[in-house]
C-alpha cells in the first residue's frame, strides 16, 4: 500500500512539473508575442480615445467599458478560434483576410481626412448625426470603435500567433488568450486614464491642499482637450499607417513585393542620410510611406464603398451602412 502511495505521489509530482513547465512556456510565448505586437497595440491605444471625445464625462468610462468588452469578444470569442482553425485548415486565407481588414482601416482613415478637408461633402450623414440623440450617437461610436478594434485585434492576434513557437494547439490557444486579455487591459486601462485625466485635474484644482497641486490640476484641465485632439489626429494617422502596412505586407506575402521593396529601399536611403539616428529615420520614413499609400488606397475606396458597397448593403439588410 505504501509503495502504491509513493507511486501516486511520484505521478502527481511529474504532472506538477509538466504543468509548471507549460505555465513557463505560456508566459514566455505570451511575452514574446506581446512584444511583437507592440506597434499595433500603441496604434490601438491612440485610435480609441477619439470615439469617446465629445461625450459627457459620466458616459466616458461606461463607453470605454463597453468597447473593452467588445474587444475581448473580438479577440477571444471570434479571432482566437477563427485564426487557429484557419491556420490548421486554410492558412492561405489569413493574408487576404488581413489585407481586407487593412483596406478597411485605410478607408476609415481616408474618410476622416476627406471630411476634415471637405466638411460638407456628405450632408446626409452629417444630418443623421445632427439629429441623432446622445444615446444613438453613443451606440454608433461604440459600434464603430468595436469594428475598428476588430481589425487591429486581428493584426495583434495574427502577429502573436506567428511569434508563438510550434507547439500544441492548446498551448497556442492559451497563449493567444493570455496575450489578448493582457493587451486589452493595458490598452483600455490607458485609454480610461487618458480620457479621465481632465476630471482628475479638475478635482486637484478645486480640492488640492497646496498651491502646487491646484496649479498642476489647472494645467491638466487646460492640457487635456488639446491632448485628446492630438490623439484623435494620431489615431487617424495610425489607421492609415497600420492599414497601409498591412496591405503592403500582404502584397509581399502574395508575391507582389515590388512596392514593399521600393519603400524599404527608400527608407534605408533616408536612414543612411542621417547615420546618427539611422534606425529611427528609417522607421519613420517607412511609416510615412506606408501611411501615404494607405491614404491613397483609402481615397480610392471611398467612392467604391459609398456608391457601391453601402447601397448594396442597405438593399440586402434594410439598414444604412454608416
Amino acid at each position: 500500500m505504501m509503495s502504491g502511495l509513493l507511486a501516486l505521489l511520484d505521478d502527481v509530482a511529474a504532472i506538477a512539473k509538466v504543468a509548471a513547465a507549460s505555465v513557463d512556456d505560456i508566459a514566455a510565448a505570451a511575452a514574446k508575442a506581446g512584444a511583437k505586437a507592440a506597434g499595433v497595440v500603441i496604434d490601438d491605444a491612440a485610435v480609441t480615445p477619439k470615439y469617446v471625445t465629445g461625450f459627457s464625462a459620466d458616459r466616458e468610462l461606461p463607453m470605454i467599458w463597453r468597447i473593452a468588452l467588445g474587444s475581448v469578444r473580438n479577440k477571444i470569442v471570434i479571432l482566437l478560434p477563427g485564426l487557429l482553425l484557419l491556420q490548421a485548415f486554410l492558412p492561405q486565407a489569413i493574408t487576404p483576410l488581413l489585407m481586407l481588414g487593412g483596406a478597411y482601416l485605410c478607408f476609415e482613415g481616408a474618410e476622416k481626412v476627406f471630411h476634415a478637408l471637405f466638411p460638407h461633402a456628405d450632408a446626409e450623414v452629417e444630418a443623421d448625426f445632427a439629429t441623432g440623440t446622445p444615446a444613438q450617437l453613443e451606440e454608433a461610436n461604440v459600434a464603430g470603435a468595436i469594428k475598428t478594434d476588430f481589425i487591429l485585434s486581428a493584426e495583434i492576434m495574427t502577429i502573436a500567433l506567428a511569434a508563438i513557437p510550434d507547439s500544441t494547439i492548446w498551448l497556442e490557444a492559451i497563449t493567444l488568450a493570455v496575450v489578448g486579455i493582457v493587451i486589452t487591459i493595458a490598452v483600455y486601462g490607458a485609454v480610461a486614464l487618458i480620457v479621465k485625466m481632465d476630471d482628475v485635474g479638475l478635482h486637484m484644482a478645486t480640492t488640492g491642499r497646496s498651491g502646487t497641486l491646484r496649479s498642476i490640476g489647472r494645467g491638466l484641465v487646460r492640457l487635456m482637450p488639446n491632448l485628446l485632439s492630438v490623439l484623435s489626429l494620431v489615431g487617424t494617422l495610425a489607421m492609415l499607417w497600420v492599414g497601409g502596412s498591412i496591405v503592403i505586407h500582404g502584397m509581399e506575402e502574395l508575391g507582389f513585393g515590388w512596392l514593399g521593396h521600393h519603400i524599404h529601399d527608400l527608407a534605408a536611403i533616408a536612414g543612411a542620410m542621417l547615420p546618427q539616428a539611422g534606425a529611427a529615420v528609417t522607421w519613420i520614413a517607412k511609416a510615412v510611406m506606408d501611411g501615404i499609400f494607405g491614404l491613397a488606397l483609402g481615397l480610392v475606396l471611398i467612392p467604391v464603398v459609398t456608391r457601391v458597397i453601402a447601397p448594396l448593403w442597405a438593399a440586402l439588410t434594410g439598414k444604412p451602412a454608416h
